[in-house]
């Protein structure tokens, strides 16, 4: 069953697609693969021309997603839990 993020409508969750990471779109597309395109070098053209069925705003809601999912509240929960 796929579900769309409540805030970031282009990026869906299926259990059943990529092992239940965050995807471009109901894609095979895992947020993490833009994110390490874009880290290797990747321009947004470059991943766009690569993958034709992406478009522009897939890429920024998938930064924007990231920027959210990595806020300081999930950071210091993490490094709290890593204490104990």
């Amino acid at each position: 069953m796929e579900l769309r993020h409540p805030k970031f409508n282009r990026i869906t969750v299926d259990p059943e697609k990529c092992f239940g990471k965050p995807c471009i779109r109901g894609m095979r597309i895992p947020v993490s693969s833009i994110l390490a395109y874009l880290s290797s070098g990747m321009t947004i053209e470059d991943i766009l021309r690569e993958w034709p069925e992406l478009e522009k705003e897939d890429i920024y809601q998938a930064l924007a997603y990231a920027a959210w999912a990595t806020e300081e509240r999930v950071m210091f929960e993490v490094a709290e839990d890593l204490k104990a």
